[in-house]
């Protein structure tokens, strides 16, 4: 496929074109920050694999040119021209970046009616499945059961709860409609209500990302769990995503439709 990326220079943009070219797919363009240290930079040599004739640009119309699809991990505040220029282009999206805010939803809004746009906060296909667990067991084992979330980062990471703990959260919410996020506890808060849903962030070292479920009865529990051990996991399935994409008519997708 003629593949686009955006965030190149990040850790996720770089494993992205890592894999990709390993597959002998063709990488026609590469964007980054204005003020990215890579820009301008030749995004073969920043995967160390030599020159590929592909320089990190700030202008992401340019960097859309003869591809396919875009693959963006870049930043919410680089979304919304990136999902417009795309859309214009006529070029599919698959997108990883997470916290969109007000702009980048109404982007995504957007750009759906004239592309096909995957999105998911994780592109991991064993994320994915955990999601449709949850929501299983949520739903089957009812309100007897007590529901948290925890889940850990490395230090480095700006936002939390992270988006894939949001997206489990939603899970056990479509199970459950009463259920209500609650991030963390501190002090003199009570008993737990049963309506609690607490969504627990932990902080720490170079962990890729764990999260875990845990349904708590009375004598019993119940945790479903997913651990990344490389980020090579979340750029294995935004290729993937990016090969189901192309070609498909305009409209919202997600992993779930990547897995059949």
């Amino acid at each position: 496929m003629k593949l686009a990326i955006s965030g190149a220079s990040g850790r996720m943009g770089l494993a992205v074109a890592r894999l990709a070219h390993a597959a002998g797919d063709q990488i026609v363009g590469a964007s980054c920050g204005a003020t990215d240290p890579a820009l301008g930079r030749d995004l073969g040599e920043l995967i160390g694999v030599g020159s590929m004739g592909v320089s990190l640009t700030g202008d992401v119309s340019s960097a859309l040119l003869s591809a396919e699809v875009v693959i963006d991990f870049s930043t919410a505040a680089a979304v919304p021209d990136l999902f417009g220029a795309a859309a214009r282009q006529k070029v599919a999206i698959v997108s990883g970046t997470t916290n969109l805010g007000d702009p980048g939803e109404r982007a995504l809004a957007r750009a759906v009616e004239q592309v096909p746009v995957l999105w998911a906060p994780n592109m991991s296909l064993g994320v994915q499945v955990l999601a449709e667990l949850v929501e299983q067991a949520v739903r089957r084992l009812g309100p007897g059961f007590d529901v948290e979330i925890v889940e850990v980062h490395h230090r480095k990471k700006i936002d939390a709860p992270s988006g894939t703990a949001k997206r489990l959260a939603q899970a056990a919410k479509n199970a459950r409609a009463e259920l209500s996020e609650l991030a963390g506890r501190e002090g003199d808060v009570g008993a737990r209500k049963p309506s609690e849903l607490g969504v627990m962030a932990l902080r720490g070292g170079d962990v890729v990302g764990d999260h875990t479920v845990f349904l708590f009865g009375d004598g019993e529990r119940l945790e479903l769990t997913h651990r990344a051990s490389n980020r090579d996991v979340f750029a294995h399935g935004a290729i993937r995503a990016a090969r189901y994409v192309i070609g498909k008519p305009a409209g919202r997708y997600g992993i779930k439709d990547v897995l059949g």
